[in-house]
């Protein structure tokens, strides 16, 4: 997930655990010793957690990659016990750096970065698009503000800015196919 820092937004990626591995914590499952001292029932719930573990890492590094120096923080992880004794990341942020340049110039550039990085994970959650929205956002902003610098009053672009920006937040407002892991963020 993404979460805002500085000027910030936040974002967060919480896949859903499955029923049968949520606050599963008995003794059954703090045996210590390897993979083939479990039960299938353990067997399959540690799969899945090493599963997730890698999806969520990914999902965060993504964030990472496409943010660069606007990743104001490491990720941060939520860990599940898994039945081996061993910690999986099932949820994780990254805090991004919203907060506008110091021209229009740059604030648009800035906003664009922070909605590539919002929407870098193949998997971007609802609150990764809630920050490329707000990003979007600071962007037309910028955009009408450098306008009104320069003396353009183009209506139509004006128009077109308004209309773009209102189908980006339709769009990212809009329900996703559900992804094969339950997400929430």
């Amino acid at each position: 997930m993404i979460s805002a820092g500085i000027g910030g937004a936040t974002h967060a990626y919480w896949p859903q655990l499955p029923a049968s591995s949520q606050g599963k914590a008995s003794e059954s499952n703090k045996r210590i010793g390897n993979d083939a001292e479990l039960s299938a029932a353990e067997q399959r719930e540690l799969d899945q957690l090493k599963q997730r573990d890698e999806q969520v890492r990914a999902h965060e590094q993504a964030h990472i990659s496409a943010g660069g120096d606007l990743i104001t923080a490491r990720a941060s992880y939520t860990f599940e016990t898994g039945p081996d004794d061993k910690r999986y990341a099932v949820g994780g942020e990254v805090r991004i750096d919203t907060s506008e340049g110091r021209t229009a110039e740059e604030t648009i550039a800035r906003a664009e970065r922070i909605r590539a990085a919002a929407l870098a994970p193949t998997d971007p959650s609802p609150q990764d698009r809630q920050v490329a929205t707000m990003a979007q956002r600071m962007a037309s902003e910028a955009r009408q503000e450098l306008n009104a610098q320069r003396g353009e009053d183009d209506p139509i672009a004006a128009r077109l800015e308004a209309a773009l920006s209102r189908l980006v937040e339709a769009v990212s407002a809009a329900p996703q196919q559900p992804p094969a892991i339950d997400v929430f963020a």
